[in-house]
């Protein structure tokens, strides 16, 4: 499937919705392996293909590396979703993501962080790889 823009939205916007159905049920103060099973669950529900702890390999000299990266994350084959349990989002978050995305030859990922009182209130970053391939 293209992926378009507006695909690429619809995506993200069904994402966050499932992140704040289980922010709404979890609250804030658990673990973020929880928060991710809870998500997985919540997006399979909403009928999403979900990718889980799916490696990410690192090219170093034109040499793919199996180290240990993981996406939390990956839904429909397109958007990396990156859970955290943290007290605040910060650079080196967006910046993981955004490296994520770069390696991964992805366009779109989000943070959600569940340790806020509102997710749609800084629990939320949304990165775009403006050079995909």
């Amino acid at each position: 499937m293209e992926q378009t823009a507006e695909y690429l939205n619809s995506l993200t916007n069904q994402i966050i919705g499932a992140a704040i159905d289980v922010h709404r049920m979890l609250g804030c103060g658990l673990l973020e392996s929880a928060y991710e099973a809870c998500l997985t669950f919540e997006l399979r529900k909403r009928g999403l293909r979900i990718e889980r702890q799916k490696p990410l390999p690192l090219t170093y000299r034109d040499v793919k590396l199996n180290c240990a990266y993981r996406m939390d994350l990956v839904v429909e084959g397109c958007v990396v979703v990156e859970v955290k349990s943290v007290s605040c989002l910060g650079r080196v978050h967006g910046a993981q993501l955004l490296s994520y995305l770069k390696a991964a030859d992805l366009r779109v990922g989000i943070v959600l962080n569940f340790s806020v009182k509102q997710l749609t209130r800084g629990g939320i970053m949304r990165r775009v790889n403006r050079f995909p391939g």
